[in-house]
């Protein structure tokens, strides 16, 4: 019969005594830590109350001539504003925390691509919280068309791609992918175009660029060289 080892025995008692006796010796360090925390906790809830709340209401009211602008085409009035009303660079100087602030970032990113300012809309497509299932897949894919139209091809596809996996579905995915196959027809990658392609009509069958897939394929295999 094997021997049974003793469990070691746990003195609660003693732990607790050596607890106690911690908490007492270390009572002023404890306090100011609890202390701060509390402080902390009370700033974050009082700035978010005090100043972002206000601000958010300021940069609501400020944010909608812009978009209104900007739903027009008006990409210059949103951009710099009409004279009466603020203009999106500016509410992103001013409201920039803000959700609205936020938003206004995207605003002013596609304006500027819209306007041909490609280096300021990455900057500011970039500064975009892209959390939105909606925007935040369009705020990329637009990063990678403003470098299309630098002819930074590479780093074009690395956003569609990046674009075409946030909120994968039936309709925004495959558009991306296409913009992802077609940056690689434009540097004579057709081998990799195909893969894309290959990959729509796989994943995507049922939906609008899925069903023509097969032009595509054929036209990419031609290319490449493959039967």
């Amino acid at each position: 019969m094997s021997e049974q080892k003793d469990e070691p025995i746990v003195d609660i008692q003693q732990s607790f005594s050596r607890t106690e006796e911690y908490v007492q010796s270390n009572k002023k360090s404890i306090s100011i830590i609890l202390g701060g925390i509390l402080v902390a906790v009370a700033g974050y809830f009082g700035y978010q109350k005090y100043y972002v709340e206000p601000l958010e209401a300021e940069a609501q009211q400020e944010i909608f001539w812009a978009e209104r602008y900007f739903e027009q085409d008006s990409l210059n009035k949103a951009i710099a504003g009409d004279g009466e009303h603020l203009g999106l660079e500016e509410i992103v100087d001013k409201y920039g925390s803000t959700p609205s602030g936020n938003l206004a970032h995207y605003y002013l990113g596609i304006s500027y691509l819209g306007t041909g300012k490609y280096e300021e809309a990455i900057d500011e497509l970039g500064s975009f919280d892209a959390k939105d299932n909606y925007l935040g897949p369009i705020s990329v894919s637009a990063i990678g068309d403003a470098h299309m139209e630098l002819g930074k091809t590479d780093d074009a596809v690395s956003y569609y791609i990046k674009a075409a996996n946030m909120n994968r579905n039936q309709f925004t995915t495959p558009t991306f992918l296409m913009k992802a196959a077609k940056a690689y027809e434009e540097k004579n990658d057709f081998k990799e175009a195909l893969k894309v392609y290959e990959q729509i009509k796989s994943d995507f069958p049922d939906s609008r660029d899925g069903k023509e897939m097969d032009k595509y394929i054929a036209y990419a295999k031609a290319k490449a060289g493959i039967e």
